[in-house]
């Protein structure tokens, strides 16, 4: 590869790490034609496209990368991801193991592999099969045990998930990671002494790893230590201030301590605001455009169980379905432009942590769709990159009390004390609920045959304009 392609490729790389993958993927393509034959620049372009969800080109590119004779395990984890973002799940599922072919040990594919197998089939020891296949090659492998650890808890065995990682996390204190994820499960399972004690562990070991100081505020929120949570919140607010997790966990530590700068932050009123979508040219009315959008979206959930570290509980996700070329799905961009324009108008500027970045304009940070069955739900979460989050509603349910609701306000994770949801909203077909990405949020489990199924994206400010 001559230098003029390498060049390229390092500015690539240095912009995808940055969070830029379409940026990046446009110094990878001027790589790829400086140096045709190489492999390595085919592999680039397609990692950024499936970064920006680009499926279809990232499988081309992972193929190409593979015919020059690039037969490296991360090229195959890439056109894996590639397949999967393409529904293709058999070849998706034969990718990652073309990948641990290579290398037995693995994690990302081990973890990949896990989750496609438990997203259509739902059978814990299937998930397992390979990962302990690998643990008794290599039983001392921590990154292999964090996979197993994650495919536990995802399972719904997160008092398995705990015991898996104690012994192991005791061994090993000054593994952060180890400490960090221990220290969740232990939270999760009800053990909040170990958590605290797992996450100070962690802290001492990582000190500025941003997801170590999460994990210790929300393990000193659930002992009920908030003057700490918010010591550490703000720990991590001076580094990276615009943080949505952290925002959430200060704004918590404030409604425990019962300071009234909890309401400038969870002003449910002026924040969490509910539109109808703009019918796209092409349809008759919002009703037709949301029962061809309904049709469209079932036609992307093929699978029987929840991905891995995503909020959903007895559903299915899709990934990714910005991109997708069906009518009705191109159709949503025109169908939110009008609503999130006026909320951001009516929310307006000021100094707030929502305000403050309101440019009056936006870009997308992924979209993705959700349909629930009966017992579903969303644990209560924030979307620690984003400024605004959404919730679009395309099938809801009879509603029987507040099943099926979303609700606002009560924390991800245990408080001590305990704290509720205090906002509610009820969803309708065609209706678009706009609210701040650090705003804690889930959905009331329901019950019944019904389906319930969503369309939700995160927005981040647009280049700046001249008023809002």
């Amino acid at each position: 590869m001559n230098e003029n392609a390498r060049q390229l490729i390092r500015l690539g790389q240095q912009t995808q790490a940055s969070g830029h993958p379409l940026q990046a993927v446009a110094y990878y393509r001027q790589a790829v034609a400086a140096a045709p034959e190489s492999g390595v620049a085919e592999h680039n372009l397609a990692s950024a496209l499936g970064d920006s969800g680009l499926w279809a080109d990232a499988e081309t590119h992972t193929a190409l990368a593979l015919r020059k004779g690039l037969d490296a395990p991360e090229t195959w984890l890439i056109r894996g991801r590639a397949l999967q973002g393409l529904d293709k799940a058999d070849e998706a599922e034969r990718a990652f193991r073309e990948a641990l072919k290579r290398r037995p040990a693995y994690a990302d594919a081990h973890r990949d592999l896990a989750q496609q197998v438990w997203m259509l089939t739902g059978d814990r020891a299937k998930m397992l099969r390979a990962v302990d296949e690998a643990l008794a090659r290599t039983p001392q492998d921590v990154e292999l045990w964090l996979v197993k650890a994650q495919s536990l808890e995802t399972s719904g065995d997160v008092a398995g998930a705990w015991e898996s990682l104690l012994a192991l996390s005791r061994k090993q204190p000054g593994d952060a990671r180890l400490s960090n994820f221990a220290s969740q499960l232990a939270l999760k399972a009800g053990h909040a002494e170990d958590a605290l004690a797992l996450a100070s562990s962690a802290a001492r070991a990582a000190p500025s790893e941003p997801v170590v100081l999460i994990t210790l505020a929300e393990a000193q929120l659930a002992k009920g230590f908030a003057r700490e949570a918010l010591q550490t919140a703000d720990a991590l607010l001076a580094r990276q201030p615009t943080n949505q997790h952290a925002i959430a966990l200060k704004a918590t530590a404030w409604r425990i301590l019962g300071d009234a700068r909890f309401y400038e932050l969870y002003d449910y009123g002026s924040m969490v605001r509910r539109y109808e979508l703009d019918t796209p040219k092409g349809w008759s009315s919002l009703a037709a455009y949301v029962d061809d959008l309904r049709k469209a979206l079932n036609g992307v959930h093929r699978h029987k169980a929840h991905p891995f570290a995503q909020s959903l509980r007895h559903g299915s996700q899709s990934i990714n379905i910005l991109h997708n070329p069906l009518p009705a799905m191109r159709g949503i961009r025109e169908a939110l432009d009008g609503p999130i324009r006026r909320h951001m108008a009516m929310l307006g500027t000021g100094a707030d942590a929502l305000r403050m970045r309101n440019t009056g304009n936006y870009d997308f940070q992924g979209m993705w769709s959700v349909r629930l069955h009966s017992g579903g739900y969303h644990i209560d979460h924030v979307h620690p990159q984003g400024w605004l989050s959404s919730a679009c509603y395309v099938e809801t349910v009879q509603a029987n009390g507040k099943e099926g609701w979303i609700g606002f306000g009560k924390p991800g994770s245990p408080t001590s004390p305990a704290l509720e949801a205090e906002h509610f909203v009820e969803p309708k077909p065609g209706m678009l609920v706009l609210f701040p990405s650090y705003m804690w949020h889930g959905t009331i489990p329901f019950s019944g045959d019904q389906t319930r199924m969503t369309f939700a994206f995160d927005l981040v400010p647009g280049a700046t304009q001249k008023s809002v």
